[in-house]
């Protein structure tokens, strides 16, 4: 290189080192020094001795392995730290235009330098306290010759070798702090890197702080092996432990225990009673300033003794330095810069929510079973998971060391791969309220419990590849099946009525294939008179054996009116034998005839039948609405499908899905007065009875399974239609009532009443309201059991109507004596000469269609609207064949209305009149809605008629 561009290049470095201070180049010289040091130490020292010996067969080789290890990876990634921060040295001296001083990595990463010293000095004294390089010292001596000279230029003359790999390290670290500290001095106090200047000085001198505390704890430690016995330093030499304070220092009586020594270390407190040693893990210790002087009592999770010291200072340092050390313990972590440098006393808290393990070793329920989870006051508090060695754990909600709030349990069966589920809520160790159970043996329960046991309402369904499938819903009493309750069995048998201690006890009803019995059950059988309902409507009333076979007195009553009374009795070979009158005198048929017999009302009073569902919402309202008791006492129908199907889906603190949420209890209640007009209600409980998330929609999910597993199926029948129509209807008022109970909360959250409710208002409300809005949900079942009921008078029914769809509209409309001038001839805009050839069901057409929306709607007064809107159709069509408003007086509506029925052709209109009759507002029964259903059944009975009359039809047709 010509000797001027020498001279121009070092003179063009000499004015860029002029544009930075003296302090930036000496920080430059120290990472230089800093990093050939560390490569030194690297390379002459931490890889030899780990290639030495690079697969030991002995455990403690490997430990040392282990630990030369961590402290070559902590040294490389502090190389590496190093020369990035070198790398940020040298582009800011060299090209300051480039590179602010705040860029400088020492100021812009200090965290991410301080943290890999910290890492470095851990590495090393994990080292120290375990003596690893001693040992390592005492195999490879050879080693250590051959490398002396090259570890004494690298360390000081009165190093002692590898012991003193720190010193670099600490010497680094206080020139940092001190080059850093001048060069604050030289900056001015608006410049932009001052704030960063001032913070890298304080985190590298507490650094400093934290080796020698570091250094300090690892040596006390290191001598505090020597002082026990192999045995004892056996147990505890590890590495992670660091000595605080040792009861030879400041004297400790232990009490009750008497322990000899008492050592504290930074994750542990450790007792040594002889050649015992108790060891407590910091996490799960608790301090507490005893009563009388000098005195501090410990708590963990099994043991609770005092230390006892002769003077009130001895009492605060170890009050002291336990408490510090036990949140650092709960931190995760060293207090940095320096343990208790302040002298301030942290508190830690009494709640937990560090996840701590701990195995229980006292006999007792928690014998050897490890929890794992939050604590307070060294209980299980929180949430956790506790496991028994047997199999059986348990992760839930823990309070006071007993599991409380909603859990999971599974308890491992004898048989392999298969376990218990409870998926419920506990109170103090029981379960408690709602839960569901899956067990092994393929049962499932879907309930209530106290106790634990299954009280109240509760589902309980059999494995489906059971020998006799079953499902039964109803009440429970202290885990049997008592109350009022459902049994179905897969065979087509069902059981409605009560129980007791798990079996059919007092009145119930059976339905079986060869028919419907009622009577009274004593243990499961039945005892006394009953009757028994046929499928062919034949009435036997009389004695029962206890698998239900006819004997004693009884009377038959048969369809036709004939009844048969005497004795009756089963032979082995020769079927039922009957010694009795047979009465001949016929009776007619009417509607208190055995077809119409409806069973179950008397038995079983519709308030009483299912307080099991009604009773949990009456106490959630009477607790004020609490949200935290929400799903503990309201869990119907089916989480288990959605949120409790795993068992650790608890977890989650988001349980249902985003279509599903109805916000926090506190917000349904704010909600709930925002909607109280009468449509704006209609639309609310509408928006809430089909969400199983609101508390009246879970509410209401229950109900419907109560319905279905009574009245449908293969178990569905005739016979309990009325029983079924008064569930319906006492829904209706527990849901309006379950609506008031919670306005009443909300009023009185907001510091308001709740007027009283008349029994008209009341009743009002159950039909205007409610019942339209429930009865499509319920429709299914209900309808069922009408059309049933009702199925011979729909036959006639249909006879006639097949009859009168042979004739076209002038002949049909001729024979119902409609006067000729209502005709609606201009509607079909016919000439005079079409009269009498009109195309047939042409005729009151909009009528005829809007009549046959009443099978598509599924509620009473919907029905009774489709009605009414008929009425007004036909009227509008003969106000247009007059050219004038007309009004139908009864004797021309009902021809009419039996012309339009018949050309409607609706199915079971026998079953639809009885639904709208039974369901209607009993305030409407002598209003329109009352005068058309009545036009409306004289309509049926007259084409019902027709069938016994068709042959009167076919002559005047072809007359």
């Amino acid at each position: 290189m010509p000797l001027q561009t020498r001279k121009y290049q070092i003179g063009r470095v000499s004015h860029t080192l002029a544009m930075c201070t003296s302090e930036e180049a000496d920080l430059l010289r120290l990472e230089e020094v800093f990093s050939t040091t560390l490569d030194r130490i690297i390379s002459l020292i931490l890889k030899p001795l780990l290639s030495a010996d690079p697969e030991p067969s002995d455990p403690c080789g490997k430990e040392c392995l282990r630990l030369l290890q961590q402290l070559h990876d902590s040294a490389q990634r502090l190389w590496d730290v190093t020369e990035q921060s070198l790398l940020s040295l040298r582009q800011r001296l060299y090209h300051p235009s480039s590179l602010d001083l705040e860029a400088v990595l020492l100021l812009r990463d200090a965290d991410l330098v301080l943290q890999t010293h910290v890492e470095y000095i851990k590495s090393y004294t994990d080292c120290v306290v375990v003596q690893d390089f001693q040992k390592v010292s005492g195999k490879k001596s050879e080693f250590w010759r051959s490398q002396y000279k090259a570890v004494w230029q690298l360390l000081s003359p009165a190093s002692s070798q590898y012991q003193d790999l720190h010193q670099p390290l600490a010497d680094h670290v206080q020139k940092y702090a001190l080059l850093l500290q001048s060069l604050r001095d030289t900056l001015d106090e608006n410049h932009p890197a001052q704030e960063l200047v001032m913070r890298a000085v304080t985190l590298f001198k507490n650094l400093q702080s934290f080796m020698r505390q570091a250094l300090d704890q690892a040596q006390a430690t290191q001598a505090l092996w020597q002082t026990l016995s192999s045995r004892l330093r056996g147990v505890l030499c590890v590495p992670t432990h660091r000595l605080l304070q040792d009861s030879q220092d400041i004297p400790v009586v232990v009490s009750p225990m008497r322990a000899e020594r008492v050592l504290l270390f930074d994750d542990a407190l450790v007792l040594l009673q002889g050649h015992n040693v108790h060891t407590f893990d910091l996490k799960l210790v608790w301090v507490d300033p005893g009563q009388d002087k000098h005195v501090l009592h410990i708590l963990t999770p099994e043991d609770e003794f005092s230390f006892c010291t002769r003077d009130h200072q001895s009492q605060d340092e170890w009050q002291w330095k336990v408490t510090q050390a036990v949140c650092q313990a709960l931190c995760g972590k060293k207090d940095f810069p320096v343990l208790g440098s302040d002298r301030k006393l942290s508190v830690p808290p009494e709640c937990r929510q560090v996840t701590c393990a701990y195995t229980f070793r006292r006999e007792g329920r928690l014998c050897q079973a490890t929890y794992e989870g939050e604590w307070c006051r060294a209980k299980p508090h929180g949430r956790g998971t506790l496991k028994w060695r047997n199999g059986q754990n348990h992760s839930g909600d823990f309070c006071q060391g007993l599991e409380h709030g909603f859990g999971v349990r599974l308890v491992p069966q004898a048989s392999e791969d298969k376990f218990d589920c409870y998926k419920c809520h506990w109170r103090e160790g029981k379960m408690c309220e709602y839960g569901i159970c899956e067990y092994g043996t393929g049962k499932v329960y879907e309930g209530y419990f106290q106790a634990g046991l299954r009280h109240g309402f509760g589902i309980l369904h059999s494995a489906p590849q059971a020998p006799q499938p079953f499902t039964y819903t109803g009440h429970w009493e202290r885990g049997q099946r008592s109350g009022y309750g459902i049994e179905e069995r897969n065979s087509g048998e069902r059981y409605i009525g009560m129980w007791k201690a798990d079996q059919r006890h007092g009145p119930g009803v059976m339905i079986t294939q060869a028919g419907i019995y009622q009577g009274t059950f004593h243990e499961d059988k039945m005892a006394g008179p009953g009757i028994l309902l046929c499928d062919d409507d034949s009435l036997y009333e009389g004695t029962f054996t206890r698998d239900l076979r006819l004997l004693g007195k009884g009377k038959v009553t048969f369809p036709s009116g004939f009844t048969l009374e005497g004795s009756f009795s089963n032979g082995t070979d020769q079927g039922l034998r009957v010694q009795g009158v047979l009465d001949r005198a016929a009776h007619p048929p009417d509607s208190s005839s055995p077809g119409k017999r409806q069973l179950g009302l008397g038995a079983f009073p519709v308030e009483n039948r299912w307080q099991g569902v009604y009773s949990p919402f009456r106490d959630f309202v009477r607790l004020g609405c609490p949200g935290e008791m929400q799903e503990a006492l309201l869990g119907f129908p089916g989480q288990s499908s959605k949120k409790l199907h795993k068992s650790q889906e608890y977890v989650c603190d988001e349980r249902s899905h985003p279509e599903d949420c109805v916000g926090s209890m506190e917000d349904i209640l704010k909600e709930l007065l925002k909607y109280r007009e009468p449509e704006a209600l209609k639309q609310y409980l509408e928006k809430a009875l089909g969400n199983s998330r609101h508390p009246l929609g879970k509410l209401f999910c229950t109900l419907m399974l109560t319905l279905k597993a009574t009245y449908s199926g293969m178990g569905s029948n005739k016979h309990l239609q009325e029983m079924a129509k008064e569930e319906v209807k006492q829904h209706a008022c527990e849901l309006w009532a379950a609506y008031r109970g919670l306005l009443k909360v909300a009023l009185q959250h907001q510091g308001q009443t709740l007027e009283e409710e008349s029994m008209e208002t009341r009743d009002l409300h159950v039909h205007e309201v409610l019942l339209p809005l429930i009865l499509p949900k319920f429709y299914s079942e209900l309808f069922t059991l009408y059309l049933l009921l009702h199925e011979r008078e729909d036959g006639l029914y249909s006879g006639g109507i097949n009859n009168l769809s042979l004739f076209s509209d002038a002949n049909l409309l001729e024979f119902l004596d409609v006067q000729e001038h209502l005709w609606p001839l201009k509607d079909l805009k016919l000439t005079s000469d079409q009269r009498y050839s009109l195309v047939q069901n042409n005729c009151f057409l909009s009528a005829t269609e809007c009549l046959q929306k009443i099978v598509t709607t599924m509620n009473a007064p919907g029905k009774l609207k489709v009605l009414e809107k008929t009425y007004g159709e036909i009227e509008a069509t003969v106000s247009r064949a007059l050219g004038r408003e007309y009004k139908l007086p009864m004797d021309d509506l009902l021809p009419l209305l039996i012309y339009v029925v018949s050309r409607a052709q609706i199915q079971h209109l026998g079953a639809e009149i009885h639904f709208m009759r039974d369901m209607m507002d009993p305030a409407h029964t002598g209003g329109l809605h009352g005068f058309l259903l009545t036009a409306l059944e004289s309509s049926y009975e007259h084409i019902k008629k027709e069938d016994m009359t068709g042959h009167r039809l076919l002559s005047h047709r072809d007359a």
